[in-house]
């Protein structure tokens, strides 16, 4: 699918730190600088007086996804400068000492003179401050639960040393950044159609044929389509999928509900650890642009549920009026386990919550040899009754095994995990133009589905590959 350029080449850039300011954020109540967020309203809390903060929005983004025209930044998505200077220095606006602040690796510091707490609120071009940030309101205990619960039901085939070393007093919460897009766009698409008439067998036994009669029709969707907080990592070691890490299980549990984000503040960070961004929008433009395409098409299918055969697109487009780029840091609890296996080949293993909805992904080492030994077992079973058994399809029993091996590994290391950006992202189909005329009726065909079928689609996810190239890894 071709995807148009935006018309307007000069981005309209927002400054979405306006008013924020570096040093002591005092509470408007008492004056203090011990500031933390309170997980179960998502609020801002005094920690000495414990006066609560009403959230602040940022301001200048649009919100009417069907006005975006051209193309609108937040500055914290301002292109990552190398060089840029991560240690800053402050002056204590209470006593006068200089405090230091690594900006790489924290936001905020404590005076050691007397103990207020300094923050960095303003932007700077090394990717450590975001536009808006999604505060934490699932509390510790309960992503305890959470991570447990997915764990203790993989507990049979999980690696002995695992269920030995397994313990959740070590989960971390973390801000991990991501680059959130909203697009308005029109999109079109032109192909062919088929709807199911008659499906019959013809023959006897093994001999026996099965046909189909169908309807072949010219189809065309043309439609505005508005998609809102698509949400794209933007940590290189996040968009990094390979068979040592299972960082893809992070991805699985959006998505975030992004229209409750804030205007950062450095005290949503305090007591969680954060990464900051490393990847620009050029960067992550492609990887957009694959998926704005993958919401249009899936957008369309709403409206194709005749077509029960598929469909094959042979023209598609999406034409965008308007793009919005903004930095987010969303917030993730985080259980993490290296399995060591010996010649530089560990893998890390993560269980993830979402800290906002609860939606929960992970990866548990497998005992390779029990999980073998099991399969050989169901391998047997089959085997067995495929001997007794009397229909025409009793070979399939031989399959046992290899299926039993496979489900279960699956359920384990879940190599097929991955955010439905598709389906999941928040998107308004609206002006739909429909073309349907009958082509010819068919008769006698073999295959079950329309040739060159391509409407569920997903590009560039490759998930059958990367399911098998996982599966095959974790047996040498």
């Amino acid at each position: 699918m071709a995807v148009n350029p935006i018309l307007n080449s000069e981005p309209r850039i927002v400054k979405t730190d306006e008013g924020a300011k570096d040093g002591q954020n005092k509470c408007p109540q008492c004056g203090s600088t011990d500031i933390s967020v309170n997980a179960k309203t998502g609020k801002l809390r005094c920690n000495f007086c414990r006066h609560e903060f009403e959230p602040e929005k940022i301001q200048g983004m649009e919100t009417d996804i069907t006005k975006l025209e051209g193309e609108i930044m937040g500055s914290g998505t301002q292109d990552i400068v190398e060089d840029t200077q991560n240690v800053m220095t402050f002056k204590c606006s209470s006593c006068g000492a200089e405090v230091v602040i690594d900006t790489s690796e924290s936001t905020q510091a404590r005076c050691h003179w007397c103990r207020n707490t300094l923050s960095v609120n303003q932007q700077i071009p090394n990717g450590a401050i975001p536009d808006v940030v999604l505060p934490f309101n699932l509390t510790k205990a309960e992503a305890k639960e959470q991570i447990e619960s997915f764990v203790g039901k993989r507990k049979f085939f999980a690696h002995p040393k695992f269920r030995e070393e397994f313990t959740t007093d070590n989960i971390m919460g973390v801000y991990f950044p991501y680059m959130v897009v909203d697009v308005n766009s029109h999109a079109r698409f032109s192909g062919h159609g088929e709807h199911l008439v008659r499906r019959y067998t013809r023959g006897n036994g093994n001999n026996s044929t099965t046909y189909y009669d169908a309807d072949l029709y010219e189809v065309e969707r043309e439609f505005d389509l508005t998609i809102e907080g698509l949400t794209v990592e933007s940590s290189s070691d996040k968009l990094n999928k390979n068979s040592n890490k299972t960082n893809n299980v992070i991805n699985a549990i959006m998505p975030f509900d992004m229209e409750n984000c804030v205007k950062y503040n450095a005290n949503y960070l305090k007591g969680y650890t954060s990464e900051k961004r490393d990847t620009n929008i050029d960067q992550l433009r492609p990887l957009v642009d694959d998926q704005s395409k993958d919401i249009a098409r899936f957008a369309a299918n709403e409206t194709l549920k005749d077509y029960d055969r598929g469909v094959n697109w042979q023209a598609e487009q999406l034409d965008v009026k308007g793009k919005q780029w903004k930095t987010a840091y969303l917030p993730v609890w985080l259980y993490s386990y290296q399995e060591v296996k010996g010649d530089n080949n560990n893998t890390i293993h993560y269980v993830a919550v979402n800290a906002r909805t609860k939606e929960t992904m992970g990866s548990v080492p497998i005992h390779i040899p029990k999980l073998l030994g099991i399969s050989c077992l169901v391998e047997l079973l089959g085997l067995i009754l495929m001997l007794i058994a009397d229909f025409d399809y009793k070979w399939i029993f031989l399959l046992a095994g290899f299926i039993y091996f496979f489900v279960i590994y699956l359920r384990y290391r879940n190599s097929n995990a991955r955010h439905h950006h598709e389906t999941e992202t928040k998107k308004k189909m609206f002006n739909l133009r429909k073309i349907d005329n009958l082509i010819k009726h068919e008769k006698g065909l073999t295959n079950s589905r329309i040739a060159g079928e391509n409407n569920t689609k997903v590009s560039g996810q490759g998930l059958s590959e990367t399911v098998l190239n996982t599966f095959t890894n974790s047996l040498k």
